[in-house]
């Protein structure tokens, strides 16, 4: 459990640090967040309910996303109070999007105290590698007001808290402090990944599907 909040806590200072080996991530965000030939614009509180709305209801994290994390749970019988049939299918889709909603909502609203940017840029680098380095970076690191990339801290605080919170209406056999923790690792990968999946997709649809 120590070696868990030692990781949740010491890794965006990690990330903040090794910026500068990447370029344009120790620059003004729009160096390598935007196009060059446009500036950087912070977020609105319109914005903000926008980026809300897309993260937490979008149809690939609702139909995809949320399907199979639902059916993963399903499959092993976890919690294991929900059962394995469909009631319990729906009870796992409703956990997801509850704890999601509240964590995204923490973030979207405790940015806004010292001016966090929670969007996600693509970095318009070339080549697999760097572009996963820079995804992995960004899950810890976010614009703020100034332009810089700092830790994100609101993204932190949404991640913890919405894990940490959703223990009052959790299933019994899951609902205490190691538990949330763990669910804090998968919150931060699961951010990894939705950032990699808008990194990678526009290239794969457009060289797929012609688009």
């Amino acid at each position: 459990m120590r070696v868990l909040v030692v990781f949740l806590l010491c890794v965006p200072a990690f990330a903040q640090s090794s910026v500068p080996d990447s370029p344009g991530l120790g620059d003004p965000a729009p160096v390598q967040s935007q196009p060059a030939n446009s500036e950087y614009q912070f977020v609105t509180l319109n914005g903000r309910l926008r980026w809300w709305a897309d993260f937490t209801l979008s149809p690939s994290r609702l139909f995809i996303v949320g399907q199979i994390s639902a059916g993963w749970g399903t499959a092993r019988s976890v919690p294991s109070e929900y059962g394995t049939h469909w009631d319990g299918f729906g009870k796992r889709l409703g956990m997801r999007l509850t704890g999601v909603s509240t964590g995204n909502l923490i973030e979207a609203a405790v940015g806004t105290a010292w001016g966090e940017d929670p969007r996600y840029f693509r970095s318009n680098l070339s080549g697999f590698r760097p572009r996963m380095k820079y995804v992995f970076r960004t899950t810890f690191i976010a614009p703020y007001r100034d332009g810089r990339w700092h830790p994100a801290y609101a993204r932190i605080a949404g991640n913890v808290g919405n894990n940490f919170l959703s223990n009052t209406w959790r299933a019994d056999s899951e609902a205490d402090t190691s538990h949330a923790l763990v669910r804090c690792v998968w919150g931060v990968l699961g951010r990894m990944t939705s950032d990699a999946f808008e990194e990678f997709w526009p290239d794969i649809r457009r060289k797929v599907f012609k688009k």
